[in-house]
């Protein structure tokens, strides 16, 4: 049961109400500093600058986005990036970014991405912090394709892996499975004449299933809004997440294909092999320690869809499975992540440093 405004409260809603009427926003959006180290086809390296006055500690980490959404997932805002808090503890860190997608990528398929783009990115930021092993943390695709890149590269130069709300059950999501009946009554080709036409899955349609993956907070979210008005956080992080969510990118033709039959049809990953570009991967060829993290509230990428990684890695120095507050966002930059999710990185990764 909620309990009655305080006048405190009523005196911040009222000064938030204001500020907003007058001011705008209260997230801050500042990117922070960054230099382009390396950049090819669908890739863009940077390294972000450490704070004045913090010296570098430790192995560097390459965050790795899923597609389709921006890298700024990993900086999402001032007080609430992964990104801030890896560098304000000394952390050298690196994005690689993949840029907008267009009808003349509809060919590349998720090997691109397993078998060039990381491993060079991985490469760049090797050789950029002077021949360190790099430590991997990927969100949602970002995640999968992190484990898929260690399996094809081998151990070296990756440090170790972690990977953040990474589904590799996906028949252990609800969401999924209420679709699966349809798309099986049309032989499984639902979805393929869209891809077809427009060459990939439009931005438009990105966000839209983002938006179904979280329904609930969607529609009770002008409830939350109002419970919440005195607190500039919460605000905040509401204007960072309608952000984020507003600048999604298109997929393309093949590489949605094969998320479609492989992944969500074919359920491959449950059992660690999945072939690209005519290449078995398999998952049991991952040697690094990883990291595996699932948000407690994703309805995306639930903890049982997410734990079946730790049953794929029979070879990895070291496995771990943790759970965090937060949805399939939250839990990788939400406020909660603050002192669940970033903590179990931090940890995991300066018992791997070299």
């Amino acid at each position: 049961m909620v309990g009655l405004p305080t006048l405190d409260t009523v005196r911040a809603a009222a000064g938030n109400v204001a500020h907003r009427a007058l001011v705008g926003g209260f997230a801050d959006f500042r990117p922070l500093p960054r230099t382009a180290i390396d950049s090819g086809r669908t890739r863009s390296v940077f390294n972000y600058h450490l704070p004045e006055g913090v010296a570098a500690d430790g192995d560097p980490t390459l965050l790795v986005p899923p597609l389709a959404v921006p890298d700024y997932c990993f900086d999402l805002r001032r007080g609430c990036s992964v990104v801030e808090h890896l560098i304000s503890g000394g952390r050298p860190t690196y994005v690689v970014e993949y840029g907008a997608i267009g009808f003349g990528d509809r060919a590349l398929g998720l090997e691109h991405w397993v078998e060039d783009v990381l491993p060079t990115a991985i490469r760049a930021v090797h050789e950029h912090s002077g021949g360190r092993p790099v430590h991997l943390v990927g969100w949602c695709l970002g995640g999968i394709m992190s484990i898929l890149t260690a399996a094809r590269m081998g151990a070296w130069p990756i440090a170790s892996v972690t990977v953040v709300a990474s589904p590799f059950d996906f028949r252990a999501i609800p969401l999924i499975s209420a679709f699966r009946p349809l798309v099986e009554a049309t032989g499984g080709y639902a979805l393929t004449p869209l891809y077809r036409a427009f060459g990939g899955v439009p931005a438009p349609l990105v966000r839209r299933a983002f938006q179904i993956s979280g329904l609930s907070k969607h529609v009770t979210k002008p409830v939350a809004i109002a419970r919440n008005l005195g607190d500039r956080d919460f605000l905040a992080q509401i204007e960072a997440v309608d952000r984020f969510t507003a600048n999604m990118v298109a997929y393309p033709g093949r590489t949605f294909a094969q998320l479609y039959h492989r992944f969500f049809r074919a359920n491959d990953l449950a059992d660690g092999r999945v072939t690209l570009g005519g290449v078995e991967v398999d998952t049991a060829a991952v040697k690094q320690p990883t990291l595996v993290i699932a948000g407690t509230g994703d309805n995306l990428a639930p903890p049982r869809a997410v734990r079946r990684l730790t049953e794929l890695l029979p070879e990895a120095a070291e496995v771990r499975f943790a759970t965090a507050p937060g949805g399939h966002l939250g839990v990788l930059t939400g406020r909660g992540a603050r002192r669940g999710t970033w903590p179990l990185i931090d940890a995991f990764q300066a018992r791997h440093d070299a």
